[in-house]
């Protein structure tokens, strides 16, 4: 694995430093994350299921992509880069909310994220990252609700929390 430094900061998303990927995930360290929902022209959102080598929630669907920006980076030009790397995509983002959320893994690891959520559009089929993505699907919102009630393990921790709000964002887009 190759070094990577996260940026770590307050409850109010002010910079306090860096750290290492992996000792922030050890430690419980808060750090700044982004997670991008890009849907299609249909209001499909963009599905991925996590690669089962990932360290941390493997095989799990979540959100179009997810990751960290790197120090100097901003939240928007992380996002863009990450949703081109992962799933082969460009296309216009917004930024939507924020919100923190911790969650503890069984493998010791600890996800403490200020969460940066922005929102795309986009018809262009995706070209994953099989290191990264397993597998990907776009799902009408509703059929993706009735399957995260039903199935909550089958979805990763921070997408159940961004969930509920993108969706209630995508359908005031629509009405």
């Amino acid at each position: 694995m190759t070094f990577e430094e996260v940026v770590l900061v307050d409850e109010n998303d002010r910079e306090t430093g860096t750290a290492e990927k992996m000792e922030a995930h050890r430690k419980g360290l808060l750090h700044r994350a982004f997670s991008v929902f890009v849907v299609d022209s249909s209001g499909r959102l963009l599905l991925q299921k996590r690669a089962s080598g990932k360290y941390h929630s493997p095989g799990l669907w979540t959100n179009t992509c997810c990751s960290h920006p790197r120090p100097g980076e901003s939240v928007y030009d992380a996002a863009a880069r990450r949703l081109q790397e992962e799933m082969g995509i460009n296309c216009k983002l917004s930024e939507s909310f924020t919100f923190i959320y911790r969650a503890d893994f069984d493998n010791g690891l600890t996800e403490h994220e200020f969460d940066h959520v922005l929102i795309g559009l986009s018809d262009s089929k995706p070209v994953p990252d099989h290191k990264e993505v397993e597998n990907y699907e776009y799902i009408d919102l509703d059929n993706l609700s009735a399957d995260i009630e039903k199935n909550p393990g089958n979805y990763t921790v921070w997408f159940r929390i961004a969930y509920p709000k993108v969706k209630n964002l995508l359908n005031n887009l629509k009405a």
